[in-house]
């Protein structure tokens, strides 16, 4: 009989041996429960979590963007605006509260975009519910960031309708250096086939809030329409722009925008075709992705998952396929940005009424490396 520590020895061999093949099998990386504590900054690109935290117990995050330090400033959807020191981590004090943000149903304080020109003008934009008589209304505005402090007000655009559900909310600048927002219905459904309403749309504005001449309507700050409710922007290496949408009972969209095209809402949704609408390119069918803030990267597109509660990858080719590349580690995610690092960040929004947070909650993550 073999003496108990060879057994041992033997055992531990075969262990590992196991641990390592299952380690080392390709396929959806949501099947591994990412820890949530920073690798040592010894450790290997290989070794290192898959994702980390690198903010928590934050309330009800809503949108992240960069500064050319590679600090973080971000939205919470009550009116703060906060930052992470790329020294000093998270500030214990938001740069800014908007007082007048009306935090009701799913309105509050939404996008941010920082100014492709930042390092010489220092201009944020934020986009914000805010109270308009009985009900609620939505509007972007500008800041400029000295120091630590937000200032000089300006008002972009105003009058986006507004209610309790569909706000839309995220803004971005394009490649074209101008701003995009993205409009809900308001719960109009109607209201996103209307040309001369903002709400159902994507908007693309200049920097100032002036509508460039090339917009595809005249004078008109609309560059898409027939939209239910996106929260997603975002651009491929071609140049070309996708948004996420959701859905009516579940047929969640990723869409290639167009300018001037009619996204179809309220008078098709999935596959159903129509003269002059443009359906997804895909689609959540049955199922509910809930889908908000949008990131491309290499050829793929990863989009956050509310109800889903899972980041989603899609391949971009002649035949898109979709991936869960997080699988409810996290609960509701609510953005998805690449950062300067090459790492993707995303937000949990599990403190919003309809989620389940943990203590840890609501938290920025980090998911290792792209490329």
């Amino acid at each position: 009989m073999l003496p108990g520590a060879v057994i041992v020895f033997v055992v531990l061999l075969i262990s590992l041996t196991w641990w390592n093949f299952f380690a080392n099998r390709q396929g959806d990386i949501s099947q591994a429960e990412p820890p949530i504590l920073p690798a040592p900054e010894n450790e290997s690109l290989e070794d290192a979590p898959l994702a980390v935290s690198v903010a928590k117990k934050l309330d009800i995050p809503w949108a992240l963007d960069f500064l050319p330090d590679g600090s973080i400033i971000f939205t919470e959807r009550a009116g703060r605006i906060r930052l992470i020191d790329i020294k000093e981590g998270l500030l214990p004090d938001p740069l800014l509260t908007i007082d007048e943000v009306a935090h009701t149903g799913e309105g509050g304080l939404l996008g941010i975009a920082v100014h492709p020109d930042f390092a010489q003008n220092q201009f944020i934009y934020v986009y914000y519910s805010y109270r308009d008589g009985a009900g609620l209304a939505n509007r972007v505005v500008r800041f400029r960031m000295q120091d630590r402090d937000l200032l000089d007000e300006k008002l972009v655009i105003d009058n986006i309708p507004g209610a309790s559900i569909h706000n839309g909310g995220r803004i971005k600048f394009g490649p074209d250096r101008l701003l995009y927002i993205t409009t809900g219905d308001a719960a109009v459904s109607n209201s996103a086939q209307d040309k001369n309403s903002l709400a159902g749309k994507i908007l693309r504005l200049n920097d100032d809030g002036t509508v460039p001449g090339n917009n595809p309507f005249p004078g008109s700050p609309v560059y898409s329409f027939g939209h239910r409710n996106p929260q997603g922007l975002a651009w491929d290496d071609k140049g070309r722009l996708w948004a996420t949408e959701h859905g009516s009972q579940a047929y969640d969209e990723l869409n290639l925008i167009e300018p001037g095209k009619n996204y179809g809402w309220p008078d098709i949704r999935g596959d159903e075709k129509a003269q002059g609408l443009v359906s997804p390119v895909i689609h959540s069918s049955t199922d509910t992705w809930a889908p908000s803030g949008i990131a491309y990267f290499e050829g793929s597109l990863f989009f956050a998952g509310l109800r889903g509660q899972s980041l989603f990858e899609v391949i971009v080719d002649e035949k898109p396929t979709l991936r869960c590349v997080l699988n409810r580690n996290f609960g509701r995610l609510r953005d998805s940005v690449v950062g300067p690092d090459n790492n993707l960040y995303v937000l949990t929004s599990n403190r919003d009424g309809r989620g389940a947070p943990t203590e840890e909650d609501d938290q920025i993550i980090r998911i290792r490396r792209l490329g």
